[in-house]
């Protein structure tokens, strides 16, 4: 399962192609350079254990983060008025999303005979971290009625564990996306594109339980929606194997 940068000149490109983009995001204040090294060193980890199909889906994670971060920033920000001092995403927040990944590009190298369960896992927790940063960051501009995951009630957009109809659709969207990009149309990508709907929902009950109450930060609980999507992920495989 493993492809071996040293003989695979397009994975060499693709991974040169990434070192730039980190450079650029540094110049752009997209992301700190602490930020930029621990993103550089997720991919080169999950190049190692997934090849061109991993490194495809953390960069498709990454850009399609940033460009739903930017978009209509000023408009968000007065929304979120506590999130708008930070301008560049630090290294706990790169390890907040990316961190699962990193962790089971690690497990599928040092147990490559289960590999497949590994990748399914990193698969599930990127569909998951896409999920959750589409459907919070678009959710709050084209949601159109905002209520607590909880309670079920009406609250203002923009507060812990408040969602939205369009945000959901829009985070299954996300994790859509990462499915496919892993699995096609096969049977694979419904249970990768489940456990990221799942983990988002996850990290909507995790802000209405926990964050609101300043019980865990935005990090922690993004953290554990990605881990939660990558076990769910491989229980959903065990009950319903198929092929990976």
């Amino acid at each position: 399962m493993m492809t071996p940068i040293l003989n695979d000149p397009l994975l060499q490109i693709v991974l040169f192609l990434l070192t730039v983009l980190m450079v650029v995001c540094v110049k752009i204040r997209k992301l700190t350079l602490f930020a930029a090294l621990t993103a550089t060193i997720l991919g080169f980890l999950v190049a190692l254990a997934s090849g061109l199909k991993g490194i495809s889906m953390l960069t498709t994670f990454f850009v399609l983060s940033v460009l739903a971060t930017s978009h209509k920033k000023a408009e968000k920000l007065k929304i979120q008025s506590a999130e708008g001092e930070k301008t560049s995403r630090d290294t706990s927040q790169v390890l907040a999303n990316g961190g699962v990944a990193g962790l089971t590009a690690i497990l599928c190298l040092l147990n490559p005979e289960n590999s497949s369960y590994y990748l399914l896992m990193m698969a599930a927790s990127l569909s998951s971290a896409l999920a959750d940063t589409l459907s919070s960051e678009l959710g709050t501009l084209y949601g159109s009625r905002f209520f607590n995951v909880l309670s079920l009630k009406r609250e203002a957009k923009g507060l812990d564990g408040v969602i939205s109809f369009e945000g959901t659709l829009i985070g299954a969207l996300g994790a859509g996306i990462i499915a496919l990009i892993y699995a096609g149309f096969g049977q694979a990508a419904i249970i990768i594109a489940i456990a990221g709907i799942l983990g988002n929902l996850t990290d909507s009950l995790l802000g209405a339980m926990l964050e609101r109450k300043k019980l865990i930060g935005n990090n922690g609980v993004n953290f554990l929606n990605t881990l939660f999507a990558a076990i769910a992920g491989l229980l959903l495989y065990l009950i319903f194997p198929i092929s990976v």
